[in-house]
C-alpha cells in the first residue's frame, strides 16, 4: 500500500471522457467547454467528520467578497472524512507556480481570525491593497 503525500492538496485538473458518452448539452453552447485552472485559485481543504463545512463555505464566501475577480479567480472546497484527515482544516494558494500553504489548524493552533487570513491572502496576491476596516486599528507612524 502507498501512501500519499499530505503536503499538498489534491490537484482538480478535469479530465475528459470518450466521446461516447452521453452529455446533455445545453442549447446554444455548442463545444465551449469550462475554462482551465485560473490563477490566482485557492483550496480549503477541511474535515467533514468535524462538520466544518458551514465554516469553509464561509469562509469562501468571505474571501470572494474581499478579493474579487481577477484578484482570486476560484477557490475549491475539498471535504475530507478518512481517519487521517481528522480535524483538518487548510487553506491553500496557487498563483500559478505551485500550492503554497497559508493556514494550517493543526499547525497554527486552531482556526484562522478572518482578518488575518485575509491579509496573509493579500500579501500574496496583492501586497499594495489595504484591507478598510480590518486595518482602521492600526495606529500610522509618522
Amino acid at each position: 500500500m502507498t501512501s500519499t503525500s499530505n503536503s499538498q492538496p489534491p490537484t482538480t485538473e478535469a479530465t475528459s471522457t470518450s466521446s461516447s458518452t452521453n452529455v446533455a448539452v445545453i442549447p446554444g453552447s455548442g463545444d465551449i467547454s469550462p475554462p482551465g485552472k485560473l490563477y490566482p485559485a485557492m483550496t480549503i481543504e477541511y474535515c467533514d467528520k468535524c462538520r466544518w463545512a458551514p465554516r469553509s463555505t464561509w469562509y469562501q464566501t468571505e474571501l470572494f467578497l474581499t478579493f474579487p475577480t481577477p484578484a482570486i479567480r476560484s477557490i475549491t472546497l475539498i471535504p475530507y472524512s478518512t481517519p487521517d484527515t481528522g480535524g483538518r482544516f487548510r487553506v491553500w494558494i496557487d498563483r500559478g507556480n505551485g500550492n503554497e500553504l497559508v493556514w494550517d489548524r493543526k499547525t497554527e493552533g486552531g482556526f484562522p481570525d478572518l482578518k488575518v487570513l485575509k491579509s496573509r491572502i493579500r500579501n500574496l496576491i496583492q501586497p499594495e491593497r489595504g484591507l478598510g476596516h480590518s486595518e482602521v486599528h492600526q495606529v500610522k507612524q509618522t
